[in-house]
């Protein structure tokens, strides 16, 4: 199993640097009028820039929703110890049949 992901991380490397070297010709952003980032930069560098700022941000969602999900687990399990408490408080112990006669059984039996 390193084999393969040794072999997939060196393919990920390799066209990183293909990508890097095929474009590098200078790009300027303009948006209604306004020019971005002081002058042209190399085109595979506004694209890394835009990749990393995707992996950041989806970083933070998956941050945020592991909060929101351990939340909702500690809620539920909190549910489940307070229904469980209830269930033992509410329980009825068994009714043991000895000739003819019903008979509560002692604290030991139902344990």
């Amino acid at each position: 199993m390193k084999v393969i992901y040794t072999i997939i991380v060196v393919i990920f490397v390799m066209f990183i640097i293909t990508f890097s070297l095929e474009n590098t010709e200078p790009v300027k952003l303009h948006y209604l009028g306004y020019e971005f980032l002081m002058g042209p930069i190399p085109a595979y560098m506004l694209i890394f820039i835009a990749f990393l700022a995707g992996v950041i941000f989806t970083g933070f969602m998956g941050i945020v929703e592991r909060f929101r999900l351990n939340r909702t687990i500690n809620r539920l399990n909190k549910t489940i110890r307070d229904l469980r408490r209830e269930m033992k408080v509410n329980e009825t112990p068994p009714y043991i049949e000895e000739e003819g006669k019903t008979v509560r059984p002692s604290r030991q039996e139902i344990l």
